[in-house]
């Protein structure tokens, strides 16, 4: 069986907003990343590429969005590296949260059982 990780969070602030980064460092295809949040904000998982484009306040791709209910799941599509900001874009501010990552035998068991 195998084990859910913490991940720790780092608050940064890039862009006229404020955000959340958790750097998830290289995830398979199939990981699940599950957030608990204490008020709406928006949820995005991305690529190390597209978290630099982000940061430099280019256009970027993402999975995920506005989060209305928690815990949100988000899947990682592809293997690689990953990071999800949490952030308060057209929101009224930053919510409290917290980040869990499941590899793939440990999502497909949770959404079996």
């Amino acid at each position: 069986m195998g084990k859910t990780h913490r991940i720790s969070e780092a608050d940064v602030a890039a862009p006229s907003f404020r955000f959340k980064h958790f750097d998830l460092k290289g995830q398979r295809a199939g990981t699940s990343v599950e957030v608990t949040l204490n008020a709406v904000n928006n949820v995005r998982l991305m690529t190390a590429g597209n978290f630099q484009r982000f940061r430099e306040l280019l256009d970027f791709k993402y999975v995920g969005g506005v989060a209305k209910k928690s815990p949100i799941r988000l899947v990682v599509p592809e293997d690689g590296h990953w990071h999800l900001i949490v952030d308060m874009e057209g929101h009224h501010g930053l919510a409290d949260c917290s980040v869990k990552v499941m590899p793939p035998a440990v999502a497909a068991q949770r959404k079996a059982g």
